[in-house]
């Protein structure tokens, strides 16, 4: 039995680092976006479904215009400018313009509470913040030169093995790796034909990334919804010939839910994928089923890989279900060993990896050890090359692409005046892959509602992170000799019920 290869590795050259890179490549944003508006400046760029479409045009002048603002406010290069502004036109000409400006943009969750925001903005240094309901920056147009590979584009923030949020260091190589990577193992052309669908936030990395950014090489246009909702995205698929599709498979699994499903033609949908949460193999069949003419596949991949890592092709969807695939072509993938042979902790190599986390020099020490990223996601890598991701090193919950530290989650609701000592875990969900779960014991005397409990949490917490599976145990957690709570324990003993809310 020997090691798979399903794409192409044409064009790769491995460095004296041991990092494998694509040789044709622009070195920066910057220069990638130039190309696209030399080549067809009049192909429609950016779609908001009911409101403006844009060609490349006129997003390179409108996304200058802001570079220039960006710089009348006294932005130089390599300082952070944040972004609070929801999916939409704007979001992508304050990040264009970032860009243009030499600087470093920031992308912060617009479902974080005030007090996550704040932090986001202070550990990044963001000197000026793009505000909803406010002007983009705007001046005379620039847009800067000679930006390299190895220079700064972005900070994106992400769960860190301390609860708190950890900036993963996005380089422009990085970027331009991934969307070499995406137009490979999903076989997309760059001429201009493919119309994407962003229905998931643009502040993470599938939507920015892998759909936006990969469009923006590819001549083609990106359709973006500015809240996601069920009946519209079947509506915009139509109307607005969407013949690529990218989503979390919670979202495929709504859709294909809907009692109007049947009436929705997706005869014209050429590309079709799903990642960032767990999938159940029986809702792969259907995805199969449902888009006939499409290639489908399954996307693995975190903030730290710039997205895409593994992928698990059409010809395989169907057969292995319960994989992410293979490599992309310049991804190096292995084990650190463990107690199963062919099971441990994935470790990834490549262009595509992040520099490290911002300010954080020990947890960057500690995660990014000899060129690879120690993903703390537990695997098995078989004969044939296929990844499967077992388990999480990591103690987090992936809520339909979210994730959600635990940690985080159980410091907030043990500050409950009641609450003795809490657990909290993934809980499976059809829909989402996972929910929140938490198994709860109150202090001897007290009593708490889990209405009550909700409420607390809502004051401390973004609303993706709050429990809705609670569990109050009449007993005291189980643990290991060392004190450590026993999760596996633990989830087969407790009976959730319904979610809560």
């Amino acid at each position: 039995m020997s090691v798979i290869q399903p794409f192409d590795d044409s064009g790769i050259a491995r460095g004296s680092d041991g990092i494998a890179r694509y040789l044709d490549r622009p070195p920066s944003l910057v220069e990638m976006l130039r190309r696209t508006v030399d080549a067809a400046p009049q192909s429609e760029a950016i779609v908001e479904p009911g409101g403006e479409r844009i060609n490349y045009r006129e997003l390179w002048d409108r996304a200058a215009r802001v570079a220039g603002g960006l710089q009348a406010l006294g932005i130089k290069r390599g300082d952070r400018v944040a972004i609070r502004l929801g999916n939409g036109l704007n979001w992508c000409l304050a990040f264009l313009g970032i860009e243009l400006a030499g600087a470093i943009a920031v992308p912060v969750n617009t479902r974080f509470t005030e007090p996550e925001v704040e932090y986001v903005i202070n550990d990044s240094g963001s000197k000026v913040v793009c505000l909803p309901n406010e002007p983009l920056p705007d001046g005379p147009a620039l847009a800067v030169e000679y930006l390299q590979p190895q220079d700064i584009a972005a900070i994106f923030y992400t769960s860190g093995t301390t609860g708190f949020a950890k900036g993963a260091i996005t380089t422009h190589e990085n970027f331009l790796s991934n969307i070499e990577n995406c137009r490979r193992v999903s076989l997309l052309p760059d001429d201009g034909s493919v119309r994407t669908l962003v229905s998931v936030p643009l502040f993470h990395v599938t939507g920015c990334h892998s759909q936006f950014l990969v469009a923006c090489e590819g001549k083609s246009a990106t359709v973006i919804m500015p809240t996601f909702d069920v009946q519209t995205f079947l509506r915009v698929i139509e109307a607005e010939h969407i013949n690529a599709l990218t989503s979390v498979p919670a979202i495929y699994w709504l859709a294909m839910n809907q009692p109007n499903w049947h009436e929705i033609n997706t005869a014209h949908v050429r590309w079709v994928n799903y990642g960032g949460a767990p999938i159940a193999p029986d809702l792969v069949g259907r995805i199969l089923d449902s888009f006939p003419n499409a290639r489908v596949g399954n996307g693995f991949g975190l903030t730290e890989t710039s997205s895409v890592a593994t992928f698990l092709p059409h010809e395989y969807a169907r057969l292995r279900p319960e994989t992410v695939g293979f490599p992309a072509p310049v991804v190096d993938v292995r084990l650190e060993p463990g107690v199963d042979g062919d099971v441990g902790e994935l470790l990834i190599r490549g262009p595509n990896v992040v520099k490290g986390y911002w300010n954080k020099p020990e947890a960057t020490a500690e995660t990014f050890v000899d060129g690879w990223l120690h993903t703390g996601d537990v695997a098995r890598l078989d004969m044939e090359g296929f990844v499967q991701i077992l388990d999480r090193k990591k103690d987090m919950v992936n809520r339909g692409g979210e994730n959600v530290y635990c940690v985080e989650v159980e410091n907030a609701l043990a500050a409950h005046p009641a609450v003795f000592e809490v657990a909290v875990m993934g809980v499976f969900d059809e829909m989402m892959g996972e929910k929140v779960g938490a198994a709860i014991v109150l202090k001897p005397g007290t009593h708490a509602e889990i209405s009550e409990i909700v409420e607390f949490a809502k004051s401390r917490l973004a609303d993706f992170k709050i429990p809705q599976y609670l569990a109050f145990c009449n007993e005291v957690l189980p643990r290991n000799p060392g004190g450590k709570i026993l999760k596996k324990v633990l989830r087969s003993n407790v009976d959730w019920g319904k979610p809560v809310w």
